[in-house]
């Protein structure tokens, strides 16, 4: 029977960022990012997509020393980019709690609460009504 590796587990975080949901695995490696099996530049196009996502990376400096596996599903690029930009930094917390502090000092760990406004009946959309006709 062969000997158990001794191995870090590996940290789990889940961000939601509008209709976005990212699931985020962090383990020690060398720094790189695969979102959806892609890499981050790929995935992102977007510079503010891509910074919004190494944000917490960049405050707790980990940047070069976890591998982050993230898989997400909904809304756009600007949601999937809050939701994995929340997701890591749970993961980080759980990572190492040392950082709690200063991920929660630039609101990392607070989720964004704002979501689409719903239709109102009679209206074209949450707030548009129709247009005004004088005859």
């Amino acid at each position: 029977m062969a000997a158990a590796k001794a191995t870090t587990p590996d940290a789990l975080g889940t961000g939601r960022r509008k209709s976005s949901v990212a699931r985020v695995r962090i383990r020690a490696g060398s720094g790189n990012i695969t979102i959806n099996k892609r890499t981050l530049d790929d995935f992102f196009p977007n510079v503010r997509d891509r910074n919004d996502v190494l944000a917490p990376l960049i405050q707790t400096e980990k940047r070069d020393e976890v591998d982050i596996i993230i898989r997400v599903h909904g809304g756009g690029f600007t949601g999937q980019s809050g939701a994995c930009k929340l997701g890591i930094a749970r993961a980080l917390k759980q990572y190492d709690g040392e950082l709690e502090e200063a991920l929660r000092e630039q609101n990392m760990l607070t989720r964004d609460s704002r979501m689409k406004e719903r239709k109102k009946p009679g209206l074209h959309g949450a707030r548009r009504g129709t247009q005004f006709s004088k005859r």
